[in-house]
């Protein structure tokens, strides 16, 4: 894998990694109530979904391992490009439901990328 398809990698998992922070312990009526919390993670799923949109322009391969790749595209462009039909609901679910499997498989493939010496 190139150092590039790295960096992307670790600034994908990173992003999701700050999601899960943000909303650790937050229940859906805060999460829904809270636009400072909203608008934090809006921005940390931007940069998740645009480091995959480059890694899959970059590393086809290693992006097509990312299951549900286009899902957690389209949803970096719901947000960057149609801000006024943000599903919160869909966020929600994704937040709650997808983040922890997505860091899972960041960090696999990450560490594939930058096996022990």
């Amino acid at each position: 894998m190139r150092l590039e398809s790295a960096k992307l990698l670790w600034d994908a998992g990173h992003a999701a990694h700050a999601v899960r922070t943000f909303t650790d312990g937050v229940t859906k009526e805060q999460f829904f109530t809270d636009l400072l919390l909203r608008s934090a993670v809006e921005r940390q799923l931007e940069i998740l979904g645009e480091s995959l949109v480059r890694l899959r322009r970059d590393d086809f391969g290693a992006a097509g391992r990312i299951p549900e790749l286009h899902k957690i595209i389209g949803m970096r462009n719901v947000i960057a490009h149609e801000y006024g039909d943000i599903d919160y609901e869909t966020v929600w679910v994704a937040v709650t439901k997808y983040i922890g499997p997505l860091i899972s498989d960041l960090d696999r493939l990450l560490a594939e990328a930058d096996p022990p010496n």
